[in-house]
């Protein structure tokens, strides 16, 4: 069965989104940059303006409003939006500290037990190095504010651009790529 695009509410979710983005201190600019689209993306979805299809812009600007993935379509039928710390879910699973301890480097560890709050992770796979990967865990600095943190992601998508781009000091042209992470 085809959705009725037609009854969709586009102003009303308008609005939500302009009035997350506010309360996160966030611009139109920030918030394109951090979601990887572009700010004329983030200006038609605040315009208001009925579509015909529901862009894939939504679901990459959800997590920087504090959203739960689903929530833009969910203003868009009239709902409200889900915020991400009021989502259930299962606890993630904690690895053994004592595991860690003999595997990793304590300097390792005492960041990934670290309560700084979590800015993202990424595992790299290492060009031409049979399955060798990078893990990258990136933390922002304790107690700091909403706008701190988007400020700090924004730092980190930054050098996460400049590090898959590494030149290859043999020449070689492969570049490092994403296994897993956001």
């Amino acid at each position: 069965m085809t959705e009725d695009r037609t009854k969709l509410r586009w102003a009303e979710l308008a609005a939500a989104i302009r009035a997350a983005r506010e309360k996160r201190g966030l611009s139109q600019v920030t918030l394109s940059e951090l979601a990887g689209v572009s700010e004329g993306s983030v200006q038609n979805l605040e315009s208001g303006a009925p579509r015909t299809r529901i862009p894939p812009t939504l679901a990459k600007i959800e997590p920087h409003l504090g959203w739960a993935p689903g929530s833009g379509r969910a203003i868009l039928g009239g709902g409200e939006a889900t915020l991400l710390s009021a989502t259930p879910g299962p606890p993630a699973p904690e690895a053994s500290p004592d595991k860690l301890r003999r595997k990793l480097p304590l300097r390792v560890v005492d960041e990934l037990e670290s309560d700084d709050p979590l800015i993202d992770s990424q595992v790299i796979q290492l060009p031409g190095a049979n399955g060798a990967r990078m893990t990258v865990v990136v933390r922002g600095n304790p107690g700091a504010t909403p706008a701190e943190i988007q400020e700090a992601l924004l730092a980190w998508r930054k050098a996460e651009r400049k590090l898959h781009r590494l030149p290859d000091n043999d020449g070689d042209d492969d570049e490092p790529r994403a296994a897993n992470g956001s």
